[in-house]
This record gives C-alpha cells, sequence and structure tokens, in this order.
C-alpha cells in the first residue's frame, strides 16, 4: 500500500455489516467538525458489533490495530447522521484489513482501512482465527495472503529549526485494559498538531502503531511539517512506539 494508493472499493456481493449513529458533542472540534480520534473510537465500536453479529465475539474478543489509514473526503459535522458499512478487503490467517465506509445524511464522506491482528486471550500473542470466522469474512475478497509491510518508513529526525518536539502527558483515561494507550488517544495527539490548512482540505492520515505505549511512559511527539503535510513520531525516550503522516488527498 503506497500513501497516496485509493482504498480497496468492495466487490459486488460482498458481506457488508452496518450500523449507524449520529454525531456526539463530545466527538467535535470547535467547528462542529468531527475529529480523528472520535472517527477512531467509531472504528473501535463498529468492530465489536460485526463480532457480536458473527456470534465470535467470545471466540475472538481481543484485537489489536498495526495500522488506520482514514480519508476525510468530506467532513462528518454536528448534528448529523452517519451510515457505517464494514468490509474484509484482505486477510490471512491471523489477521485482516478491514475497511470501513462513513457517509452522512449532510454530505460527509470518510473513507477508512484498518490493519488488524486476531490476539490470544491465553497468550497475547497472534492467534490463527477459527474456520467460521474466516469463512463468514472470506466472501467480500480475493486476497486471502495478507502480509504485513510498514509504509511510514521516513528515519526519525534529529531536533532542528524545522522538528518541533511536544510534550505529551497521559491522562488515566487514556489507558486500556492492558496499560496501553488506547489507539484513539494517538488521534487525539494528532489533532493537537494538526493545521487548520488540512483540516479544512480533505486529507488522509495514516497512524502505525509500533510497540504499545504504557500508562508509565513519558511520551514526547516529534513533529515535521512540509508544504503539505504532516509527520508524527510518539517517542518514548528514544524508542519510536507509533509514527502518523497526515497529508492532502489528491484532487
Amino acid at each position: 500500500m503506497e500513501l497516496d494508493r485509493p482504498l480497496t472499493e468492495r466487490t459486488d456481493g460482498a458481506t457488508v455489516f452496518e450500523v449507524s449513529r449520529a454525531v456526539r458533542t463530545g466527538d467535535i472540534d470547535a467547528d462542529r467538525r468531527l475529529r480523528l480520534d472520535g472517527v477512531a473510537r467509531y472504528l473501535q465500536d463498529i468492530g465489536i458489533d460485526n463480532l457480536e453479529a458473527l456470534d465470535v465475539l467470545d471466540s475472538h474478543p481481543l484485537w489489536i490495530v498495526r495500522r488506520t489509514v482514514i480519508d476525510v473526503v468530506r467532513p462528518a459535522v454536528w448534528p448529523e447522521h452517519l451510515d457505517l458499512s464494514r468490509w474484509c478487503t484482505a486477510f490471512s490467517t491471523r489477521w485482516a484489513a478491514m475497511r470501513v465506509r462513513i457517509e452522512g445524511d449532510k454530505g460527509a464522506l470518510i473513507e477508512t482501512e484498518g490493519f488488524w491482528i486476531n490476539i490470544s486471550p491465553d497468550s497475547g500473542m497472534p492467534t490463527r482465527m477459527s474456520d467460521s470466522f474466516i469463512e463468514a469474512i472470506a466472501g467480500s475478497t480475493d486476497e486471502h495472503r495478507l502480509k504485513w509491510k510498514r509504509i511510514l518508513t521516513e528515519p526519525l529526525p534529529e531536533p532542528g529549526p524545522d522538528v518541533e518536539d511536544t510534550p505529551f502527558p497521559l491522562r488515566a483515561t487514556d489507558i486500556d485494559p492492558f496499560d496501553h494507550v488506547n489507539n484513539a488517544v494517538y488521534c487525539q495527539a494528532i489533532e493537537e498538531v494538526l493545521g487548520s490548512e488540512l483540516r479544512t482540505a480533505p486529507h488522509r492520515a495514516v497512524i502505525e502503531y509500533l510497540a504499545p505505549i504504557q500508562s508509565s511512559d513519558k511520551v514526547v511527539l516529534r513533529t515535521r511539517r512540509d508544504d503539505s503535510a504532516v509527520t508524527v513520531w510518539f517517542l518514548v525516550e528514544d524508542s519510536v512506539r507509533a509514527v502518523a503522516r497526515v497529508g492532502q488527498l489528491p484532487n
């Protein structure tokens, strides 16, 4: 996957899971725009709802996201009613790429894709999805050999005139049951450094989660901007725990 590659469209006859929800005031900014962290929470929620609908939540309760792509073609605003559609675009035996399309009754269009890994509750390691689960998602794609490959590979820059370091203190509400920072919180950090020129234009946000951030960690955001994008490295001491890049979508 390249940074500017269009996300995979769903095939004819794909198995699609659908839910609806309203934009809430807790997920919007001062301009009533649905923030990126709000989108990330919607993606978590529809994932759990999808597992419940397939009756596999007990057998597949734990998933971690390795990469999230969010294309804000037209932002959702408050108040707006949203329809969310979720389907699989590729999978292997232990992970799957899941697309979610968000459409609003006032014109919102947000396209997303997540690389989700099935985790064993016993070992805490990636584990094989059940045959019944694979059968449930297989009808949406012919790609059954999905492999992980990083796309945000730009090396960490040294501090300098064009590179800014910003502390990002963690709060108790940022932490999940595994003592890890919830993935929506990474999008809160991105919102802290996102300029108005990107907020108001169609844009793509890509976040790759490389290693967990825990409650005791001291996080620093190292940010570099260019003409049309901003890149953020999530640092704990000298270790890069995640990388994000937000850039304008091509016309």
